[in-house]
């Protein structure tokens, strides 16, 4: 039984260590107090800026009361996994290829979900071999949790201006996952903020998202519109989006503190299915049962087969055009789904107006 501070502050130190074997690139502990969190959140959500991500403002504030969601909260346990896969092509390269699709480094390999949430549950079972059973909840960004303030908190690295946590030592590839705990853990110190004047993320954002430092309107933002948006995407913001078919590492290509992120450990993390270097024409070839697949065991199986063929129909109408891209859009103008059929004419319709070809 844990009876004395000492003991406390062993346990804490242990815990660490164990995130470190267990593939964690660090682990802190923090207090619940998200008092100056909750209100930028309110802020944020009146401006409507989280777009249709209603689960954004519907838990109310159990979000940023760690204690309301899950009573008896005390501390929570701040967790990053890094996960920039190695050999991977140079992102810049794709995305100056327009016949190439971009895919978010973070979606190239399997999903982080499962991968994050069985070594947070490990790390629970090493903490319950010395305090015994004890109150506890995982999270993987799979509840209403202010991961990036929380992870502030406990000294995992501060909230850049692109609003993504960033690490002196690890710039910003990296997962972040929580445990909720009723043990008295010796907290840790909150970090700095290292962003300083810059504003490269800002400066290179494709659609401007980043309205200000430190406030992004997910509505203008590629991950959302890719991601989260599940109706039509802005036909304002279809040219901006390039070949960026699932999510956008502009923001975090640009930052300078990612001269110090090192590639992942975590064999789940690699490059699948030659993702990293892939044709927009040989992805929106794949049919419903190649999509599931491929994609099975990927974040990007999360969006649908469907709202998949509506980013990549995004992609191509942005591409130079050739008989090959045309050809791929003619063959989808009939698809069951109005959605898709509606980004496939915009793509057709955009390279008629650009190379007089016809529709």
């Amino acid at each position: 039984m844990l009876t004395s501070q000492n003991d406390w502050d062993v346990l804490a130190a242990d815990i660490k260590r164990w995130g470190k074997e267990l593939g964690f690139g660090q682990v802190g502990i923090t207090d619940t107090d998200l008092s100056e969190a909750e209100s930028a959140h309110r802020e944020w959500v009146a401006k409507g800026f989280h777009g249709a991500m209603d689960y954004m403002a519907k838990h109310g504030d159990k979000r940023t009361r760690p204690a309301e969601l899950v009573p008896g909260t005390v501390r929570v346990i701040s967790a990053r996994m890094d996960y920039l896969p190695p050999a991977a092509r140079d992102s810049m390269e794709v995305m100056e290829d327009g016949e190439l699709a971009f895919i978010s480094r973070y979606a190239l390999g399997r999903d982080y979900h499962k991968v994050l949430r069985n070594r947070l549950q490990k790390l629970c079972d090493k903490i319950a071999e010395t305090a015994g059973t004890f109150g506890y909840r995982v999270f993987t960004d799979s509840a209403p949790v202010l991961e990036v303030a929380l992870a502030e908190k406990a000294g995992l690295g501060w909230r850049g201006k692109h609003t993504l946590l960033l690490s002196r030592d690890a710039g910003s590839w990296f997962f972040l996952g929580e445990i909720y705990t009723d043990l008295p853990l010796p907290v840790d110190q909150a970090s700095q903020n290292h962003c300083g004047t810059c504003k490269a993320c800002i400066d290179i954002c494709p659609t401007q998202a980043i309205v200000a430092p430190y406030e992004v309107d997910a509505r203008r933002c590629i991950s959302y519109l890719t991601i989260e948006l599940k109706d039509s995407i802005p036909v304002e913001l279809r040219p901006l989006i390039g070949n960026r078919v699932y999510g956008c590492d502009d923001c975090q290509i640009a930052c300078p503190w990612n001269r110090f992120a090192e590639v992942t450990e975590q064999p789940d993390f690699h490059v699948r299915h030659g993702l990293d270097n892939i044709s927009l024409v040989e992805l929106f070839g794949w049919d419903e049962a190649t999509f599931d697949q491929r994609m099975a065991g990927s974040a990007i199986y999360r969006i649908g087969y469907v709202q998949w063929l509506r980013n990549l129909a995004v992609g191509l109408g942005n591409a130079p055009t050739s008989d090959a891209i045309i050809k791929a859009l003619k063959d989808r103008a009939e698809h069951p789904s109005e959605l898709v059929r509606e980004h496939v004419l915009w793509a057709l319709q955009r390279h008629a107006e650009r190379h007089g070809v016809s529709t």
